[in-house]
């Protein structure tokens, strides 16, 4: 198994969470952007840049994972993809998208979408919160032990 991050959107905070994870399970994290992002110096931490353009981090990802896989996104349509290939999506404030829920999210954010598109303000997503934060990281460790434990 291996964690791909969409490190272009990805908090600071999240990272520096995915970093410590690494080290400590041994599992290989690539970071896929199309801006250089810093990452600590580690055979186990990679960064793939890409060229600029839409979705063209999110299709790296999926184009590279295998089922099994860990892809750290806040991106409904990436995670969707992910989900579709068999392997598994955890957003930076700790909800694990599944085969269950995934439609259920991309409905709300095509309807959210659609709103915009008519001129209605919708706002943006809450700042991540500390509560957002412990959330992802207990949820990452589940994940995690889960998957070392049952290989």
């Amino acid at each position: 198994m291996k964690i791909w991050v969409d490190g272009d959107a990805c908090p600071v905070v999240i990272k520096e969470i995915l970093y410590k994870a690494a080290e400590r399970t041994g599992i290989e994290l690539t970071l896929v952007a199309n801006q250089q992002v810093r990452i600590p110096s580690s055979p186990l931490i990679k960064f793939l840049r890409v060229p600029s353009g839409q979705d063209v981090a999110d299709n790296e990802i999926v184009k590279r994972l295998e089922a099994g896989d860990l892809v750290i996104t806040a991106d409904i349509p990436l995670a969707a993809d992910v989900v579709e290939k068999g392997a598994h999506a955890l957003n930076p404030r700790g909800e694990l998208y599944c085969v269950d829920n995934i439609r259920d999210r991309l409905n709300i954010r095509d309807f959210m979408d659609s709103l915009r598109a008519d001129g209605i303000e919708t706002g943006g997503p809450p700042a991540l919160s500390q509560t957002d934060r412990r959330s992802f990281a207990n949820n990452l460790d589940k994940f995690l032990t889960n998957h070392l434990r049952n290989g």
